[in-house]
């Protein structure tokens, strides 16, 4: 019995400097950061779109405002009364519809200027921009951040005394780094 309980006193130390539990956990921080990576482009995946989508939503509303307003302008250019003509009824009510269009699409623009002080669709091409850079940044970090996981993991069961639980126990491969694939080196174009 004493024997025994000297054999584990003794077998005790060794077990815990076998790396067994950092292997194990260095795995795991692996698992994890790809997780990190998948999840960073599934943010991706599901904001870009749906930004693009509302510039181009919000950059048409002001574009069809001021070609409203272009349109009305260039009738109530074609669209001249002079006196002679205030007997014509027909001048008339032709003057007064474009002046009419004209009073429609400013009252528009200026609704859009009371809510908007400034017309927005630049503002939003800069917020698209800045969500864009701030993905790929996103992604990046992940990406490093899982290689760091990696390089980790794949030299605790490459280096002694834990390279001898991996090849005994474990028997767990090296984990191959996020690598570019090839055309990464050119930027995604967004195109509207």
């Amino acid at each position: 019995m004493m024997r025994h309980l000297i054999l584990c006193l003794l077998i005790l130390p060794l077990l815990s400097a076998c790396g067994y539990n950092q292997i194990q956990t260095n795995e795991e921080a692996v698992f994890s950061s790809w997780a990190d990576v998948e999840a960073t482009y599934q943010r991706r995946a599901d904001l870009i779109p749906n930004l693009v989508e509302t510039v181009k939503a919000y950059a048409a509303h002001e574009q069809e405002t001021l070609q409203n307003v272009t349109a009305a302008r260039a009738s109530v250019g074609k669209a001249t009364l002079s006196a002679k003509d205030l007997a014509n009824p027909k001048q008339v009510e032709q003057f007064m519809q474009a002046q009419q269009q004209m009073s429609g699409a400013l009252s528009r623009l200026l609704l859009v200027a009371e809510r908007y002080p400034d017309l927005k669709a630049s503002q939003n091409f800069r917020d698209l921009q800045h969500q864009l850079e701030g993905t790929e940044n996103r992604i990046n970090v992940a990406r490093q951040r899982y290689n760091q996981a990696v390089k980790t993991f794949n030299s605790s069961i490459r280096t002694f005394p834990n390279n001898i639980t991996n090849n005994m126990l474990l028997k767990l491969e090296r984990k191959e780094p996020f690598k570019a694939t090839a055309g990464s080196d050119v930027a995604p174009q967004v195109k509207f």
